[in-house]
């Protein structure tokens, strides 16, 4: 099968076409013929530095939709011609920039018919980012005030989604440019960021959804009321802000993704309902993946077709 590999780490030019084995999957694993894989900051990250996979050879790639070809002994869910998009393992089950992939069953659940390949690939690890960091981390509900740092970007324009189905209100961080984009999208409020000290301005919000860092978390503390929760992608900025969340009783939570059936079938709910819809700001085909890595998307996804 064809496949993207990189031999040494660095920039786009590292990676290349090449002609590996298809896999054959295992006990309660499924193999999927790959039609769309989506294109994360952190496929780039592992690119420069294999912080999460280790020194190459590898093929990056954690969001895959596309049909089941072969089943591995014990699988009962799925049976080859079934169309499933999920996320692998994170972080040491990538592979997806591949024409198969092989990987647990339960990390897939079956693709809405009302969304197309491309679709589905741009949702699982945004997506489950977004959901695991605002409904199982900071338990969004009806009537919760959220602010969300970066609604414009791959996670954050889904957090948008995620946290008006359930009910919040929801506050983005934005430029001018972003503006009506973040709006569209169901916030109830923005501010521009560029021209307004957010902390100045907000006060007693019952969630903080941080991608950005910097002195994000700082402001963050004073903004939540006693109670509420800061939720950030970037654990490694929490330490700096303990003490003073402590003193608030602002509950801090760093969160990195993780395969879930359960918030998965979420958020395919999500999607088939319409309730979640992903931008996709690129596409490119397999052999095209450097013109992907080098690509700058203002909102939304990148995303490789098969």
């Amino acid at each position: 099968m064809r496949a993207i590999s990189q031999d040494t780490l660095g920039g786009p030019d590292v990676l290349k076409v090449v002609d590996i084995e298809s896999p054959a999957p295992g006990m309660g694993q499924i193999r999927v013929r790959v039609h769309a894989a989506g294109v994360n900051p952190v496929d780039i990250m592992n690119r420069q530095s294999g912080v999460f996979v280790g020194q190459p050879p590898f093929v990056l790639g954690w969001d895959v939709s596309g049909t089941v070809d072969a089943v591995g002994p014990g699988v009962t869910l799925y049976q080859p011609g079934d169309d499933v998009f999920g996320l692998l393992p994170f972080p040491q089950g990538h592979g997806a920039y591949a024409e198969h992939v092989v990987g647990p069953t339960r990390a897939f659940v079956p693709k809405p018919a009302d969304i197309d390949h491309v679709q589905a690939a741009a949702l699982p690890l945004a997506g489950l980012t977004a959901w695991q960091a605002l409904i199982d981390t900071a338990r969004v509900q009806q009537g919760r005030r959220v602010l969300i740092t970066a609604p414009a970007g791959g996670v954050g324009h889904l957090a948008v989604q995620i946290a008006k189905a359930y009910g919040a209100y929801v506050i983005g961080l934005v430029t001018n440019d972003t503006s009506d984009y973040v709006m569209a999208l169901g916030a109830d409020e923005v501010i521009d960021y560029t021209t307004t000290d957010f902390a100045e301005k907000l006060a007693d919000l019952d969630v903080v959804f941080d991608l950005v860092g910097h002195d994000y978390p700082t402001k963050a503390i004073k903004v939540l009321t006693p109670g509420g929760t800061l939720v950030s992608t970037l654990p490694q900025t929490l330490p700096a802000v303990a003490a003073e969340a402590a003193a608030k009783g602002v509950r801090l939570a760093g969160l990195f993704v993780e395969a879930d059936r359960l918030g998965m079938a979420a958020i395919s709910e999500l999607a088939a309902d319409g309730r979640l819809t992903p931008t996709i700001a690129a596409t490119f085909p397999l052999e095209e993946v450097r013109a992907a890595h080098s690509y700058q998307a203002g909102a939304g996804k990148v995303v490789l077709t098969l």
